[in-house]
């Protein structure tokens, strides 16, 4: 067993080399799947803030009826509205919202891809 926990210390073993290729492997490829998560949340959480706020202005548009006084209103009712709206924008884009996320999503991993590829043409490669 004490073989074991010395695994990779032997000063005669050349696992330095393979070991960093290893490991940024793994890390490119953790770091893939955590960009494209990003890439996925940023583009839904964009629809869904852009969709509330074309609701709360439709609502503004419209909720109102043409001879209303506005001193009658609530004070609070356009805060109201506005985190409403902002929910029914966060709810209509979980299920599937309009499209915008997916092309937004589509365009973002497209360039993510090319500066990955980019960058791979680019970086040294090590010598033996």
């Amino acid at each position: 067993m004490a073989g074991i926990s010395s695994f990779g210390s032997n000063p005669g073993v050349a696992l330095g080399p393979l070991t960093t290729n290893a490991d940024k492997l793994l890390r490119q490829v953790a770091s893939k799947a955590t960009e494209n998560s990003k890439i996925d949340k940023s583009s839904k959480d964009f629809e869904s803030i852009l969709l509330g706020s074309w609701l709360q202005q439709a609502e503004q548009s419209f909720g109102s009826l043409p001879g209303e006084d506005a001193e009658d209103s609530d004070t609070g009712k356009e805060q109201f509205q506005g985190i409403a709206m902002q929910s029914l924008g966060a709810s209509l884009t979980s299920s599937g919202g309009i499209g915008i996320a997916k092309m937004i999503a589509k365009s973002l991993h497209k360039a993510e891809d090319a500066r990955v590829d980019l960058a791979a043409k680019t970086s040294p490669v090590p010598n033996k």
